[in-house]
């Protein structure tokens, strides 16, 4: 259902009124989470540190990253995965959280241009490292070939698995492939469709590679 921005004061969706409580709620559990002082730095560091209001956690440790291009110092309690920092924390959601147990491939991202499971992976072991997310791929207006291809060729239903689909399609053009939909598969496996979409995925992945 399309939200409506005006409404989210009076009526909040459930995505707005996570984003809303979901801060001070986590910082009091224990400080568990990955919601912490968030400094966002500008891309080339030269404009000052903004701090953030957002509540401290105790045994916090500094890190920095550089997500889709943009610099972020950050402070997160140590045992935050990279997924959740960067859904939490720098609030990119586009990268989805579904078995965290890394064997649906919805939470994949690039790290330093490979594919990785950022829910069985800690942010604190990324200091420095650059990060690319679904949001740094394309944009509407400007689509990376392979968002391009899955949209021309239906490569996904209820879309949920789709961020993580297409960061391992991308992945997948550096890496040693052979030229058949079974070596595609194979390096697809680790993404799982539920949806059933398999076929419509690899027909993206060959149109690219076909091209590329």
């Amino acid at each position: 259902m399309k939200e409506d921005p005006s409404s989210s004061t009076s009526n909040p969706t459930r995505r707005t009124f996570m984003k809303t409580t979901g801060g001070t709620a986590a910082a009091a559990i224990l400080g568990q989470t990955a919601i912490a002082h968030l400094v966002e730095a500008a891309d080339l560091g030269s404009a000052p540190a903004q701090q953030s209001d957002q509540l401290a956690i105790e045994g916090a440790v500094p890190i920095s990253l550089r997500i889709n291009g943009k610099s972020y110092s950050l402070q997160i309690d140590p045992r935050t995965t990279l997924l959740d920092c960067i859904r939490e924390t720098v609030a990119l959601t586009g990268t989805k959280k579904g078995c965290d147990h890394g064997q649906c491939g919805a939470c994949t991202v690039h790290v330093n241009g490979r594919r990785v499971n950022s829910c069985l992976s800690l942010a604190l072991l990324h200091d420095g490292n650059d990060i690319t997310t679904i949001e740094g791929l394309g944009t509407p207006d400007a689509m990376h070939p392979m968002q391009a291809a899955f949209v021309e060729c239906d490569g996904y239903q209820c879309g949920y698995c789709t961020s993580g689909q297409i960061m391992s399609a991308v992945a997948l053009l550096k890496e040693p492939c052979g030229d058949d939909d079974t070596a595609v598969k194979e390096l697809m496996s680790g993404n799982i469709c539920r949806c059933g979409a398999y076929a419509n995925i690899v027909a993206a992945i060959q149109q690219v590679r076909q091209h590329a």
